[in-house]
């Protein structure tokens, strides 16, 4: 299990109940240290950088002091910088296994799925990230997360494009195999001239079973044709996954730049967990 935990909070709705809710149970399941993160964004107060400071350093250890009481163990931590590189840092620095971020604080009324900060720090950072999505449930008036924490490591679906990142993506998945009843694999073929398709599906196959003996645990695979967002989250659905493990970097690099587009689409438009291997 991921045994180093980072959760970056701005104080906002979403964050307190990711914080109180779903980070708890990560540490029922295997999680040993949680770095609870506040940075003083430079770029966006008027306030004296230094007065906000010791204002949030107070409001941090006060929830710290709450998380200890659950018997976990909390180092809070609070710089002045730009979040998602300052974040990205301390992760770093503090050699983090995972980086949880829920999706995402001021704006979920407006349903915006990722802010800012946690698309920049996917961008920025060397270490898996774990976007766990909420929602507002307008028949109770209030924030819900759409998993249980407990369980998101249960059923992974993890999608593979066959580039130098594929082992990587599953090396982070074996982090947590202790957890898992079932994994699925995924490959979508999307490339090719229309004659080499019957073949580039069949190397897919066999590429496929090569990656599915790395575990120890039952193991499905499908390979699956046309759009590859759409093919991921289509079978994650239909397959009850719990959770989506994908790499950062598709195989165009030129193309998708620093968060492949694929993974940038199923971040966006899934409403189950989804862990960002990156493999820059």
């Amino acid at each position: 299990m991921f045994e180093k935990v980072l959760f970056p909070t701005d104080f906002s709705e979403v964050s307190m109940h990711a914080i109180r809710e779903c980070v708890p149970q990560l540490f029922e399941v295997g999680a040993k240290k949680l770095y609870l993160v506040h940075i003083v964004d430079i770029t966006a107060t008027d306030i004296e950088a230094i007065e906000l400071m010791k204002i949030d350093e107070e409001e941090l250890n006060k929830i710290a002091r709450e998380i200890r009481a659950k018997g976990i163990d909390v180092e809070p931590i609070v710089k002045i910088g730009i979040p998602s590189l300052e974040i990205a840092e301390i992760a770093q620095e503090s050699n983090v296994d995972l980086i949880v971020v829920p999706s995402k604080g001021e704006n979920i009324l407006r349903q915006m799925l990722l802010g800012s900060t946690a698309s920049n720090l996917v961008r920025a950072t060397k270490k898996p990230v774990l976007v766990v999505k909420y929602e507002w449930d307008e028949k109770e008036r209030k924030i819900k997360c759409l998993s249980n924490c407990k369980e998101i490591f249960k059923r992974p679906l993890i999608a593979l494009d066959f580039s130098e990142c594929s082992e990587k993506v599953v090396n982070v998945a074996k982090k947590f195999e202790e957890l898992i009843d079932e994994v699925t694999l995924i490959h979508v073929v999307d490339y090719g001239k229309p004659e080499e398709f019957e073949r580039n599906i069949e190397n897919a196959k066999i590429k496929l079973e090569e990656f599915a003996k790395m575990f120890n645990v039952p193991v499905k695979t499908e390979i699956l044709t046309g759009i590859a967002s759409r093919s991921i989250l289509g079978t994650a659905l239909a397959k009850g996954s719990s959770i989506i493990v994908i790499g950062k970097k598709g195989r165009s690099v030129i193309k998708d730049l620093l968060l492949g587009s694929t993974a940038e689409r199923v971040v966006r438009d899934s409403k189950l967990p989804i862990l960002l291997v990156p493999c820059g």
